[in-house]
């Protein structure tokens, strides 16, 4: 049934027909270097298709950039969600046939991880770092749209990282199957060269940019999760992985893989997150997702900027992602942390933060969210532009939240432990890095949290 659903839906769209080695975009890496090296660090690319549930013909063509330490020992994995340029646009299909012959796929000249190259702070810790692009479409009106209110991307990042996790950075995770052993296509060694996660070791920080941000909170809920919320939402999730050719080879459903395999959250990390709740059948929004993270002992973290209007004006982000106003409830972070729970999550405010402040790379597009049209707010104010010290901030601030975990396992401690953890602890401050300094939150403090008056102080 998986095979020949696929190739329905590859006939539908021969463009996807056709078998070739991933490149690299001549703007940004020269193909013939794959993977790359840089210092003790390789960089890949990985191309695949996700079938959202086992029982369903449904797909979704992604793309993964990974940085993994040379070694291949990794304690932990970043997987990050971008928050422009999701997947493709009303030329996508031109460009992948264009592509087929002159070896190049659309999908591949997305390159987050040049936007978003915080990879001096997994560093440290040994630890590797993803970024996950999907082929949805990015103008309203389809129903595989990808605004910010679809779950189904934070299913693919936590597919995307699981993939990584069992069969590392490969295209042709069928050369390690057990059940290939005996054919010609298996190879006992693929597995060993392959691999780039330390034995055992399945941690991994979910984090995100605008939409992403939103799309993260989803993929942080862990494969449990996403399953039961899944079935509540129509979105059923059982995932098969299928590389791309024609005829293709396929993984055995999620749900069968050990629970090492999977990916285990252990932290989400959200900077300026844009939810979209319009339509609940086709955009539903992330509320359930967040009201889940709010019941789970997980360390979240939620940033936001001063003058950030497409995050935190209800008319480009639905609900917001969090309000000065006390007692506001329709806020995301207050369903992260509703007043009364034992919510783990901690939200701080950027003085002269924008949404695009972030980016480690000028993209105009995602400058266009702190344009004077679109955010008054922030005219005259001197915002943080790319490239510049709230990257910078967002780098460190990555490298302290990636420090407080143990080699083995998630966060060790209680709530309290979190709250005067070192990565808490440097982040409660007027001035945490250079000259970006943070807003005051009511109680005192930079930094706010459910119960904050009654709870652990910091």
């Amino acid at each position: 049934m998986r095979c020949g659903a696929l190739l329905f839906f590859l006939l539908l769209n021969p463009c996807f027909c056709f078998k070739r080695e991933v490149s690299f975009p001549s703007t940004r890496i020269p193909s013939v270097m794959k993977p790359i090296r840089i210092n003790n660090y390789c960089f890949d690319r990985i191309h695949a298709w996700i079938q959202y549930d086992w029982q369903i013909p449904q797909f979704m063509e992604v793309v993964i950039e990974v940085f993994y330490p040379e070694n291949r020992k990794a304690e932990g994995l970043v997987m990050f969600n971008h928050g422009f340029l999701i997947g493709n646009d009303l030329l996508f299909y031109p460009k992948k046939i264009i592509g087929a012959f002159t070896d190049d796929n659309p999908l591949f000249g997305i390159n987050p991880s040049a936007y978003y190259n915080y990879s001096s702070a997994i560093v440290e810790k040994n630890w590797a770092m993803a970024f996950v692009t999907t082929s949805h479409m990015q103008f309203e009106g389809v129903p595989w749209i990808d605004i910010g209110g679809n779950p189904r991307v934070g299913q693919e990042a936590y597919a995307a990282a699981s993939y990584l996790i069992k069969y590392g950075a490969t295209d042709f995770f069928f050369r390690q199957e057990e059940k290939n052993r005996g054919l010609e296509i298996f190879d006992p060694n693929a597995a060993e060269k392959n691999r780039f996660m330390k034995p055992g070791c399945n941690n991994v920080i979910f984090a995100g940019h605008s939409v992403g941000g939103a799309h993260a909170q989803a993929a942080a809920c862990g494969f449990e999760t996403l399953q039961e919320l899944g079935r509540k939402s129509y979105r059923l999730f059982d995932p098969v992985i299928f590389d791309r050719e024609f005829l293709p080879e396929y993984t055995e459903r999620m749900s069968k893989w050990q629970p090492h395999e999977r990916a285990n959250p252990v932290g989400l990390l959200q900077l300026s997150p844009v939810d979209q709740k319009i339509l609940p059948p086709l955009i539903p929004g992330m509320q359930p997702y967040r009201e889940a993270l709010a019941a789970k002992k997980l360390p979240i973290l939620m940033i936001v900027g001063q003058y950030d209007c497409a995050c935190l004006n209800s008319k480009n982000s639905n609900p917001p992602a969090w309000s000065a106003t006390p007692g506001d409830t329709n806020t995301q972070f207050a369903q992260l942390a509703p007043e009364g729970s034992n919510s783990w999550a901690v939200v701080a405010n950027v003085a002269r933060g924008s949404h695009s402040g972030y980016l480690t790379e000028n993209s105009e597009l995602c400058a266009l969210a702190d344009s004077a049209k679109n955010c008054p707010a922030g005219v005259g104010k001197d915002t943080y532009k790319s490239c510049g010290e709230e990257s910078l901030f967002v780098n460190a601030l990555l490298k302290e939240f990636i420090n407080i975990y143990p080699s083995e396992g998630g966060f060790q401690g209680e709530f309290c432990d979190w709250i005067k953890s070192d990565c808490i602890q440097w982040l409660n401050r007027e001035n945490p890095i250079g000259s970006l300094n943070l807003l005051p939150m009511n109680g005192g403090g930079y930094i706010d949290y459910a119960g904050k008056s009654t709870r652990c102080k910091p």
